[in-house]
């Protein structure tokens, strides 16, 4: 049985308003870690980064503005509704990417099949998915 859904998507790097350009981004979901998806981005010249956060977030904020953390999701505006922007904040610094929406529809419908979102818990033995799913978590941000 699959256990991971992965996929890579390009996104604008938006530097300014006058500036940006289009990186590859790698979304993975791995059912060992059910409620999380994760975002690797690909900077020219730097070491890959990865950004976990909620997959009902990133389901969410294709449709609407939300999240009130380190990371943002929303439609790139009334005109644009084909687009997203996330946008992901350490302390003062933040990075704010645009993306196509139906990629990222394309990678939610493919979780969604390995397991359906709202079922997350009803994953044979959730507790030591979840201590094993934490624990890489704090490995990644530790070694980050």
């Amino acid at each position: 049985m699959r256990e991971s859904v992965q996929a890579e998507v390009m996104m604008s790097f938006l530097v300014s308003e006058e500036l940006s350009f289009r990186i590859p981004v790698e979304l993975r979901y791995e059912m060992c870690d059910p409620y999380a998806v994760r975002l690797t981005f690909h900077l020219p010249g730097d070491v890959p980064v990865t950004w976990a956060f909620g997959r009902e977030l990133l389901a969410d904020g294709v449709g609407e503005a939300c999240g009130d953390g380190d990371v943002r999701i929303a439609p790139a505006g009334s005109d644009q509704v084909d687009e997203a922007l996330i946008r992901l904040q350490v302390g003062h610094d933040q990075a704010l990417f645009k993306v196509g929406i139906p990629p990222l529809l394309a990678f939610l419908d493919r979780t969604d099949k390995l397991v359906p979102l709202g079922e997350e818990r009803s994953l044979v033995d959730f507790e030591t998915h979840l201590d094993e799913a934490l624990d890489r978590i704090l490995a990644e941000q530790g070694a980050g």
